[in-house]
């Protein structure tokens, strides 16, 4: 299979394999795109939580970044876990020098298990920042009302959370809707001239760890081989679908989804 487009992925490191980094490999392979890497944080963590945190030198993570692209230039970037100050500012600056347009951003704030990973501080600098630099931010319900300052119950608070985020200066907004309490998953994407609501049936699992990374890194994908943002959100949404339903159930507590579920694996490889 040729690859069709090249991603490179800004984010932490899960040691499980579930989340971070190593979902979002997972997932631009599995739907046929070449991945790099510029790994922010290192986390020690298993489906139960997380263990710990331990950085990465800032310049580190700048020369992964620039010497990466320059060398082979990414057609989009995800980007996840920016867990400082100092972390957000070195991308920001990192991303002024190599100018990629296509950026798709996973304001990743809480861990599955409910572990903190980003400060107040930093959290205003996206707010004030980072929306504005990237083509679609993907917060879930808990991180939109952090990045809104509004509470969400329903699927009208969410849209109302949206515009808010558009009036930050988004561009783009896709509000995960699997926190509200419905027989239906509702993820609305809204800019300046349009709403859309993808409606979801369900699953009933508790094996849903790393779905936001996954589904980031699939519109990243889908964006960075030609799909509108719109179109590339729908496809996204029914790839972790289907990821989700077939889940292996490893571990003891959220587990991992099934990245490579759409794969057809070539009969002499069996």
């Amino acid at each position: 299979m040729k690859l069709k487009s090249k991603v490179l992925i800004i984010a932490g490191s899960d040691s499980s394999g579930g989340a971070g980094i190593q979902a979002d490999i997972k997932t631009i392979t599995s739907l046929g795109s070449y991945a790099m890497t510029a790994i922010t944080a290192i986390t020690s963590q298993n489906t139960t939580g997380v263990l710990s945190i331990s950085k990465v030198p800032i310049h580190e993570i700048k020369k992964q970044i620039e010497f990466t692209s320059k060398d082979i230039k990414p057609d989009s970037i995800k980007i996840g876990m920016l867990n400082s100050i100092n972390v957000i500012n070195a991308v920001l600056n990192s991303l002024n020098k190599i100018k990629i347009k296509k950026i798709i951003l996973d304001p990743v704030m809480v861990a599955k298990g409910g572990t903190k990973l980003i400060d107040s501080k930093s959290i205003e600098i996206i707010r004030k920042k980072f929306i504005k630099k990237v083509s679609l931010i993907t917060p879930n319900i808990p991180e939109a009302e952090i990045l809104s300052k509004t509470k969400i119950e329903n699927i009208e608070d969410m849209i109302i959370a949206g515009k808010k985020l558009l009036k930050l200066g988004a561009k783009n907004v896709l509000i995960k809707g699997g926190h509200l309490k419905s027989k239906h998953v509702y993820d609305i994407f809204l800019n300046k001239n349009e709403i859309e609501i993808f409606k979801s049936k369900k699953i009933g699992t508790r094996n849903t760890h790393g779905t936001g990374c996954t589904l980031s890194s699939a519109i990243a994908t889908y964006f960075s081989c030609g799909k509108t943002l719109k179109k590339s959100c729908r496809m996204a949404i029914n790839y972790v679908n289907h990821s989700i339903r077939s889940g292996p159930k490893f571990g003891k507590g959220h587990g991992p989804i099934n990245h490579i579920s759409v794969i057809n694996i070539n009969n002499k490889f069996k």
